[in-house]
């Protein structure tokens, strides 16, 4: 634990160390550009800011390209005034190139600002293979019971009117034919021997 202690305590000295120098190096270069008083130190800010808040959108994994365009501008801004205030500038003969840059600077950082804090990000549509998978991994409906088909009521014959006296010489015609052939008498023969309809035969045998 101590040991973890004490090198997170290095890696906060030496970040502190390096945010310090970096800067007063930032706040130099834009007090020689003509940026004095609290102009040359709200540069340094405006440049720290804008690393913070691209190294937050790198972190959050959203738009990495546009938080890895601003955090490279913001790192060569820091990185130039370092080198800059290493003795390879005179800083009492400041070119104007340099000038352009450090007015131009808080528009730069601005923009940049605003873009990686405002900017919105769009969701992904879903895919056609992937709604496919949806669609397979969905439980299948259970299957529909087969239908029957309905079955159509037959109608039934409306009841013939026998009289007694016909059927019971339909009677003896049956008994005559039973002993003669040894079978029952069918509709057809008894509808024949009658000289009736078949419905009223029909009604007949169904008496007999």
């Amino acid at each position: 634990m101590r040991t973890q202690l004490a090198r997170v305590d290095a890696v906060l000295v030496q970040a502190l160390i390096a945010a310090a120098l970096s800067f007063a190096h930032i706040h130099d270069i834009a007090s020689a550009a003509g940026q004095d008083g609290w102009k040359a130190w709200a540069y340094p800010v405006s440049v720290d800011l804008l690393l913070v808040a691209a190294w937050r959108r790198l972190r959050s994994g959203e738009a990495k390209a546009s938080g890895w365009c601003w955090f490279v501008i913001a790192l060569a801004a820091s990185l130039g005034a370092n080198i800059a205030t290493a003795g390879l500038l005179d800083l009492d003969h400041v070119p104007a190139w340099l000038r352009i840059l450090v007015a131009g600077w808080p528009a730069v950082a601005f923009l940049g600002g605003t873009l990686l804090a405002h900017s919105t990000t769009t969701t992904k549509p879903a895919s056609d293979t992937e709604v496919i998978e949806d669609q397979e991994d969905a439980p299948e409906p259970p299957p529909e019971p087969p239908t029957q088909p309905a079955i159509e009521a037959t109608p039934e014959r409306p009841a013939v009117p026998v009289p007694a006296a016909l059927v019971d010489h339909a009677r003896k015609v049956a008994t005559e034919h039973h002993t003669r052939t040894g079978i029952p008498i069918d509709t057809p023969t008894l509808s024949a021997r009658l000289g009736v309809p078949t419905p009223m035969a029909e009604a007949i045998a169904a008496q007999l």
